[in-house]
């Protein structure tokens, strides 16, 4: 802009001062060509009176003539002239001015030279004897003054140039630097030329829209993102030709999506299943699937998106289903292991009952039958009432509410109810430690208690030694069951915990297990929020640690 202002000051100077010149110029020359015409006439005036009075002899009195004298009779014959001999001259009757004094007393012409570059002027009287006076003077012509004042003129123009330079420099910065130190952030608090007071008005409206439409873009991008990144699914943008545009915290991890982002996502998992959704959405095609990638299962969901009718991308979003399907699993699992749990004792339970309905047993025999049928009877309601223990925990319908329960007192009860089925084995069960009361469901915490310590003593060796040592921290009570036993081995000491898993099951159908007791000892543990750990050898033992917290 100040260049642009600078040379429009530069070409306006320069116009004007051309214009100027030239109108003074012809001004000037005008000015000065009319006073030399009536001069002319006056000097014309002036030699016809004398003339008139004392004949052509007054010629010869003249010192010096200024101007070429010409004096022509009645048919243009040319009687004197001051310049030229007469008998030179051509007839002048012909001649404008000679013409116009003959018919109206008085004539006036001018005559350009060939080259323009003069001319003359004539004045004609007519005299009383019907002769003609004439009196010529030559002048210069605007082209001849304007070529003689060239190099002044162009002197003057380059001064002038110069000043105009300077000059518009300075009026051009002068003009730009108010507007160059605008402060743009407050337009209402300039201050200014006034005819700029309509533009800083819409720069302050625009200003106050743009900065409302960058607040709600902000808002709705935080809220986006608040949204997005805490979405445990992943969540994936991309264009046309399958490149990554924007993706949450969780797609990042469950792709491990590294940096550069502006990458196809193709490049960071190359699965089938995932090429088939986004190869279908940007088809135009909504696309589910499922994929397993690093032993994880996961949902995939991509729709298209549209502008009229063309695809412009497609949003993906990714679900890790990997515990759903344990779930389903598991529940398969359960099923199986249920049925098969329910068919052993039922088949045996049948068989008896079979066998002495038909009346083949003897009657020595009946006592045995019986007490079998009892057993495997009993073994049936056990593992009924362990897996509503387990219904009621996964359901969290327990109808009791929580109260205090002292940990070492209830773990004193436990240890007394199991007295019996140690003694047999000459295991010792010892308590350790003091009183340490929680919040917590009696009747369940009796239960995991109960399961752990009879765990203990199934699985010890004769002669050996069940420890449960009740401990207090400022952040949590501290229950831990330690056994002498057979130990679990590291390859299985993942799985024990789940519902009917056994690590020896025929050493389990020896000591009549149902595989549910350290499950409800889980679950019981989630129920009142309680971190579960256990550390365990081969041929070592086993301790299993509850912490509840305070």
């Amino acid at each position: 802009m100040n260049k642009k202002i600078f040379r429009s000051s530069m070409l306006t100077v320069f116009l004007v001062l051309v214009a100027a010149i030239t109108l003074i110029m012809g001004v000037l020359f005008h000015f000065f060509e009319k006073r030399i015409q009536a001069e002319l006439v006056n000097e014309a005036e002036f030699l016809a009176h004398a003339v008139e009075n004392e004949g052509t002899g007054y010629f010869d009195n003249l010192d010096s003539m200024n101007n070429r004298i010409t004096l022509v009779d009645q048919n243009g014959t040319v009687l004197f002239d001051s310049v030229a001999d007469i008998s030179t001259l051509d007839n002048h009757g012909d001649r404008e001015e000679i013409q116009d004094a003959m018919k109206y007393g008085k004539g006036m012409s001018i005559r350009y030279s060939t080259t323009l570059t003069e001319k003359t002027v004539n004045c004609a009287l007519r005299l009383s004897d019907g002769s003609v006076l004439r009196v010529s003077t030559e002048q210069y012509t605007v082209i001849t003054i304007l070529l003689g004042m060239l190099q002044p003129i162009l002197a003057i123009m380059l001064i002038a140039l110069i000043l105009t330079l300077v000059l518009s420099s300075r009026v051009s910065r002068s003009i730009i630097d108010p507007i160059n130190r605008l402060d743009l952030d407050t337009p209402e608090n300039n201050n200014t030329y006034e005819e700029l007071t309509p533009l800083l008005r819409k720069i302050a409206d625009q200003k106050q829209t743009i900065e409302n439409q960058l607040s709600d873009a902000r808002k709705k991008q935080e809220e986006f993102n608040l949204i997005t990144e805490n979405m445990s699914e992943g969540f994936l943008v991309i264009d046309q030709d399958a490149n990554l545009l924007t993706c949450n915290p969780a797609a990042l991890k469950l792709l491990d999506i590294t940096p550069p982002y502006d990458r196809s996502v193709l490049l960071f998992c190359r699965t089938k299943e995932f090429r088939s959704v986004i190869s279908d959405a940007l088809s135009g095609n909504r696309a589910e699937n499922n994929m397993v990638r690093e032993e994880r299962s996961y949902s995939l969901i991509a729709n298209p998106v549209f502008q009229e009718e063309a695809v412009l991308g497609a949003v993906i979003v990714i679900i890790d289903i990997t515990e759903s399907e344990k779930r389903d699993t598991l529940r398969r699992e359960f099923t199986a292991n249920v049925s098969h749990e329910l068919k052993t004792p039922l088949t045996s339970i049948s068989g008896f009952a079979e066998l002495m309905k038909a009346g083949n047993v003897a009657k020595e025999d009946t006592i045995d039958f019986s007490k079998s049928i009892y057993d495997e009877a009993q073994r049936l309601i056990t593992l009924v009432n362990d897996i509503i223990k387990l219904s009621e925990l996964d359901g969290q319908s327990i109808s009791f509410e929580s109260e205090p329960v002292d940990l070492y007192e209830l773990s004193e009860e436990v240890i007394g109810r199991l007295k019996n089925e140690s003694g047999k084995r000459s295991i010792a069960l010892n308590l350790i430690g003091g009183s340490a009361e929680i919040m917590g469901v009696r009747k369940i915490l009796d239960e995991m208690l109960y399961n752990l310590c009879d765990n203990a003593i199934k699985y010890n060796k004769e002669g050996g030694t069940v420890d449960v040592i009740i401990s207090q921290t400022k952040d949590s009570v501290n229950v831990m069951v330690r056994d002498t036993g057979i130990g679990i081995p590291a390859a299985h000491q993942g799985r024990v915990f789940e519902r009917f898993y056994r690590v020896d099951k025929s050493h389990s159908k020896k000591v009549g297990g149902t595989g549910l007791g350290l499950a409800i000892v889980k679950h019981g543990a989630m129920y009142h929020h309680a971190k579960i750990s256990m550390e365990s050898s081969a041929d070592t033992g086993t301790a299993i640690s509850l912490a509840f917290p305070s």
